[in-house]
């Protein structure tokens, strides 16, 4: 059985940084394609960023020059850097990985980790 732990969300100052990071634990041959989503109160979920095995990314555009998303192959991680929050980032930010061949693929996601941009 695999379980997701994300963990870092917390309350920041409007401009501060926060790492988030998201580890994958249990029965794992294979990590896919990573990535991170977001939900504000009251609004759906919004795509924030993924990565792929290899290393390529694509992020949202209202996070794209501000977000880094990256991974540890080896520890079944994925990590999201965040600097120059705005107020408009909080949300409860979730983690997801992709597990499996081709024919069994995955997803799995975490429980959340809320941010609040503050001050």
């Amino acid at each position: 059985q695999v379980q997701l732990v994300e963990s870092g969300g917390g309350l920041v100052q409007p401009g501060g940084p926060l790492r988030l990071s998201c580890a994958a634990s249990g029965s794992i041959f294979s990590a896919n394609a990573m990535g991170w989503s977001r939900q504000a109160p009251g609004k759906g979920r919004e795509k924030v960023a993924s990565i792929a095995k290899g290393g390529m990314t694509i992020y949202a555009d209202s996070v794209k020059g501000r977000f880094t998303i990256s991974r540890d192959n080896a520890k079944n991680t994925v990590y999201l850097q965040m600097n120059s929050l705005r107020p408009e980032d909080t949300a409860v930010y979730y983690c997801k990985i992709n597990i499996g061949g081709t024919l069994l693929a995955t997803d799995y996601w975490g429980k959340g980790t809320l941010v609040t941009v503050s001050s």
